[in-house]
Parts: C-alpha cells; structure tokens; sequence
C-alpha cells in the first residue's frame, strides 16, 4: 500500500480504506434530489391487475353519455331516439428493476466488514430513488405527449396552444400544459403587481388548465429557485400542512403543496426543438414546473417470485470464493387518463415513459430526424375531456 493512499490496492477489496483509518465506518447521508415517491402524487388503481401474463394489461371504463332528450307527444307517433352508451380501455405496462453487489468472501480477512452489509442497509433508499425516477420521467412523457398536442399534430391536425380560459376541453388540438411565454410564474413587485398576483401564473395555469372543475388543492413541482422567488414575494403560508408524515409548505392558502426538488423537470432545448418542429403553436417557456393532482400517477407493486437472491460461487478468487445477493422488485407506473403507446414486448424503462414514437414505433424524441403528423408521444390521452387529467405541465421563463 503506498502511503498517503490508504487502500487496500486488491481488486476484491478496492472499495476500503485501511489502516490510515482507525474508526468504525459510518454511512455518508444522502443528498439525492428530492423525491417524488412518498408524496401524495404516487397513488393506487384498483382496476391495475399485475398479475396478468403478458408485459402489459389493461383496464377498462364507461364514457359519459351523450343523452338524447325526447320531447313526448301525444299526436306523433314516431319513435323516440335512444340514448347510446360506449366503453373505452387504457393499456398499462410492467416495469421490473434488479440491483445487486458481489463480494470477495475472503476479503473479511483484511477488511473486517462484511462487503454486502452496505448495499443491504441501503436498499430502501436505492427503491425509493427507481421509483422517483421512474414517477419524473412519467410526467415528462405527460408533458412530450401534451406538448405535441399543442405545439404539434399528433390530434391529427395543427396544434392550437396549451389551454387557456375558453377552449373546449375535448378538443385535443389544445394540448393540456400551459404556456406562460418569456413570463415567470413569479414577478417582480411593482405598482400594480402586489401579494398574490406577483404569482398570478400559477393561479391562472390551474384555472385555465380544469376551469369550472378547479380542484380544492394540488402539487406544485417546482425547482429551488422557484421556491426562493415564493418566498422573496412573501407568498409562502406560515402553517404547513402534514401528510403521511411529511411536512409541506404551501401558497395562496394551501392550494398549492410546494414538493422542491433539483430534479431536472425540464425538457431539454433540444426536445422543444423537436416539438416545434411539427406544425403548431410553438412553445416559448424553457422551464417546465408541474402541477400535479393526488394520485396523478398509479404506482402497484409486481409480485416478483425471488425478491431477494443470494448465490455464491466457491471457486473464484483460485477458490477463496465469491458472494452475490440481487434485489428484484417491479411495479406499473401509469398516469391517470392516459393510455401506454410504447413498446409492449418489454418491461419498460425511464427512458421509455418519456419517450416518443413516429408511425407508430417507439423512438427517442431527439433521435427523430424529421418530426411530422405522425409524431407523438409515449402516452396517449385517453379520457374523453382534459378535465379529467392530473398532470399538468407549465412551460415558463
């Protein structure tokens, strides 16, 4: 071992610092972004059957009537018109992850720890980072969905926007995401932009997005930056409001939960390029922040047979032997009023969930030379009015 680097210099124990260290090895914390699995955001569908054979399963409802109203007579003898009534059915698909370490069983011999016990320890906290993952990358796929909607064609004609206060909610011209420009949600005080209206964007997002059915609260995803120019405009409530033990600060009198994180919600320049390629009404905003309704997206557990798998394998290391454990764990993740349009021969990954697809076929936005009619995302809306979803992305400045 060279001095001044206090390792072991072994391959099977490269991992450890000896000798120049004489303490017990503590756990460094943690400082990943903050996550969105554990909030109210993650919910359950009970129409969700994981145990169905294939990769994908799905689920199934009534549409709204449309009813006919006949006007009785007692002099006309024609028919009345019956009211008709129609289903529809949304696609979810399966997502399975593995994670494991190995050891060198003789590498306690110099090391005096055991080189799983780490991984072990960790485990929830590496579970919980796959399932926020893959809950950010859902509402990114949301967002190219919708997006394409709007700023594109993917309803089958050019885009008209994102919504505003008067557009008609089953009209999927109209993506659902709100445009607020070069704008920031939060402005600088001046004469007439006093208190709550310096953050009129957020307010005027979640009227203009479910209008006359606006609900009593909602998630507000939101960068660090965000959340500092709330509080510089003295917006953020004094009492905060618990949740499954989690504290969340709020505005405008809890209607938004601010969930802060340095994730990165944002589509990249290079996305947006992409997306205002395909004929409508282009996106200006660079930033993304989502306001998000509980239960916005389903994440159910999979059954996985082998949860947990230790193997060892004696005769490696001329025999001193090694030991692997793996964790398995799998989950559907889906976003409530849409439909899964990507691969179905396959447990979906992240970039799955946000990716895109072009005639059909599954495809990396970005990799998409020439985006055209046919270009659309991962996600298809499937519920009849906008009103109905829950994700709803806000493009700003």
């Amino acid at each position: 071992m060279t001095q001044g680097v206090p390792t072991t210099g072994l391959a099977g124990a490269s991992n450890y610092v000896l000798q120049a260290a004489i303490t017990a090895y503590a756990d460094e914390a943690y400082t990943n972004a903050r996550k969105l699995s554990g909030t109210g955001i993650a919910g359950t569908d009970a129409r969700i059957d994981p145990s169905t054979e294939t990769f994908i399963g799905q689920m199934r409802w009534f549409k709204p009537l449309n009813p006919v109203i006949n006007v009785a007579s007692l002099t006309d003898p024609t028919a009345g018109t019956p009211t008709t009534y129609a289903s529809e059915f949304a696609t979810y698909v399966k997502s399975a992850r593995t994670h494991g370490a190995e050891k060198v069983n003789l590498q306690h011999l110099v090391t005096q720890d055991d080189g799983l016990a780490k991984v072990g320890r960790d485990f929830a906290e590496t579970r919980a980072q796959d399932e926020h993952n893959a809950m950010l990358s859902v509402m990114k796929g949301v967002a190219i969905t919708e997006a394409l909607y709007g700023a594109g064609s993917a309803s089958g004609s050019a885009g008209l926007g994102g919504q505003n206060f008067d557009n008609d909610p089953t009209d999927k011209r109209y993506g659902f995401y709100v445009d607020l420009g070069a704008a920031a949600p939060v402005v600088a005080a001046s004469v007439t932009q006093q208190g709550a209206a310096r953050a009129e964007g957020f307010l005027n997002a979640m009227g203009m997005a479910w209008k006359d059915y606006e609900p009593e609260y909602a998630y507000l995803v939101t960068s660090p930056q965000m959340v500092a120019a709330l509080r510089s405009a003295n917006l953020v409530d004094q009492t905060k409001v618990s949740e499954a033990n989690i504290q969340f600060e709020t505005i405008f009198g809890g209607k938004f939960r601010l969930i802060q994180t340095r994730a990165t919600q944002s589509l990249s320049a290079a996305q947006l390029t992409k997306i205002n390629a395909t004929g409508g009404v282009d996106i200006v905003g660079t930033k993304t922040s989502f306001i998000v309704l509980p239960g916005a997206i389903a994440l159910k557990d999979l059954a996985i047979e082998v949860p947990t798998e230790i193997t060892r394998d004696g005769s490696k290391y001329n025999g001193g032997g090694a030991t692997n454990i793996w964790y398995r764990w799998g989950y559907v993740a889906h976003p409530s009023g849409y439909d899964w349009k990507g691969a179905t021969d396959k447990f979906a990954s992240d970039a799955d969930y946000a990716g895109a697809r072009q005639a059909g076929n599954p495809a990396v936005l970005t990799s998409i030379a020439t985006p055209d009619a046919t270009t659309a995302g991962t996600w298809e809306r499937k519920v009849n009015s906008a009103l109905g979803l829950s994700i709803l992305p806000v493009f700003h400045s």
